[in-house]
């Protein structure tokens, strides 16, 4: 597909990168030529200098043939303004980033007249990912499929761990059935596991399941963490508003330490049930006073990448259950990871993988298996997919042991009506069967491209 994208930022960025090594035709618009040289020489892109709200730029970046235009410059206006002419010059579809929530809140009344395809709000996205972890401090990360009925969960197995050491086939057989780890990174190598890999502390791991299906495992294993009551929140940050306002609604008790007064009393407005704290939360002193070593939770969502980890660090020392930190910058998470700070969180990653996902179903939109949900994991180096199968096919009614299946992946979940089955050789793939696969492969457009090719 040919998608022009207006806006150079850290999104946009991440966009064409990762767009173009699935051979999208991309051209990024920028009115900053030094960065745009940049990008261009770093990725396989077209770049053209100016304004993405001109006419006459968007002529230049070939508009009217475009199958999508996706505006995420840092202007919430400027983007929807993009998205409006690119719409009427010929584009096929638009997608903008909002990120103001009076603009969000009401994008329902204006969408249709802005002629968006999508809007996106990168803090939102990020708040909901929080509070699913906030809700189950168990895990470091959830991603939900299938309608939130079956979740991917991260976490790290310790030394004192129960399964550490264990083989998955002896930890099926101790433990469940009802759980199928799917993928583990160890240090920087990411691998799809068979039934004799044997599990080491320091593994990263992916298990799939229903919600019922991971709490119990995490029971049985002895790792099971209580939803949170009391959180820490430094910085007020759009991130911060809601969360907030999400958390509060469900009972939990908010306190969040921003340092510009003005903020504070805007969020004071805007969530008057949370506890506003005026003053610097990279100041221990202060995060004593306001009861740092008797919350649940900690969550670092400053617009510093370098504060955000150190506040996450003293967090830590002070025994705190759950801390949850906001790094935007890749080249840090590795050293984050390193220091013991499990979930990480990244505007710019939520951002680039809605719409991804959105994209691929374009794509598919006429196809037999459609996708439905696409994330991206450990850097980009794992991608879970949501396949729903729409008619019958070659692969239908076959059991998967009968399945030529390409190397590096695995049929996680599959959802049948409300059943969630963790397959084994014996089970058939079925006509509006959701089928979630796991892989190492950034490439499969379709679930038919999942079973090698014969002759």
């Amino acid at each position: 597909m040919k998608i022009v994208i207006i806006g150079d930022g850290k999104v946009g960025h991440k966009l064409a990168k990762q767009l173009s090594e699935e051979d999208h035709d991309i051209v990024l618009v920028d009115y900053k030529s030094e960065k745009l040289k940049n990008s261009m020489n770093e990725l396989d892109v077209i770049g053209i200098e100016g304004d993405g709200a001109s006419h006459e730029v968007l002529i230049e970046a070939g508009i009217e043939n475009a199958d999508l235009a996706i505006a995420c410059t840092s202007s919430d206006s400027m983007n929807m303004m993009c998205c409006l002419l690119a719409k009427n010059l010929g584009a096929d579809r638009t997608i903008a980033r909002v990120r103001n929530p009076i603009y969000y809140k009401q994008m329902y009344l204006i969408k249709d007249d802005l002629r968006l395809s999508m809007a996106v709000n990168p803090e939102l996205e990020v708040a909901e990912e929080i509070s699913r972890v906030l809700i189950f401090p168990s895990a470091s990360k959830i991603e939900t499929f299938a309608k939130g009925k079956v979740e991917l969960v991260e976490f790290k197995v310790d030394q004192e761990s129960s399964i550490n050491g264990l083989s998955l086939e002896e930890l099926s057989k101790k433990y469940s059935h009802s759980v199928l780890i799917c993928a583990v990174q160890r240090n920087q190598e990411v691998i799809i596991p068979g039934g004799n890999f044997n599990l080491r502390a320091g593994d990263r791991i992916y298990i799939a399941s229903s919600h019922k299906g991971v709490e119990k495992f995490f029971k049985v294993t002895g790792k099971y963490k209580n939803r949170v009551s009391t959180v820490i929140i430094c910085g007020g940050s759009r991130v911060s508003y809601y969360l907030s306002k999400k958390l509060s609604g469900m009972g939990i008790q908010v306190k969040i330490i921003e340092r510009d007064y003005d903020r504070c009393m805007e969020l004071c407005e805007l969530i008057p049930q949370v506890t506003i704290i005026h003053g610097d939360a990279t100041d221990n002193e202060l995060l004593e006073e306001e009861g740092i070593d008797r919350v649940d939770a900690f969550v670092a969502l400053t617009g510093i990448d370098e504060e955000n980890i150190i506040m996450s660090m003293y967090a830590k020392t002070r025994n705190v259950s759950k801390v949850v930190t906001k790094v935007n910058r890749e080249a840090l998470t590795s050293i984050v990871d390193d220091l013991g700070i499990e979930t990480l969180v990244s505007p710019k990653t939520v951002t680039a993988d809605t719409i991804l996902g959105y994209v691929r179903a374009m794509q598919n939109s006429l196809a037999s298996a459609n996708i439905e949900t696409v994330y991206r994991l450990i850097n980009g180096k794992i991608e879970a997919v949501e396949f729903i199968i729409r008619e019958n096919t070659s692969y239908t009614d076959t059991p998967i042991k009968d399945m030529k299946l390409k190397d590096n992946l695995l049929i996680a979940c599959i959802v049948r009506k409300r059943k969630i089955i963790i397959p084994d050789g014996e089970e058939l793939l079925k006509v509006g069967d959701s089928v979630i696969i796991v892989t190492t492969c950034h490439r499969f457009k379709d679930l038919k491209d999942i079973f090698k090719v014969e002759g």
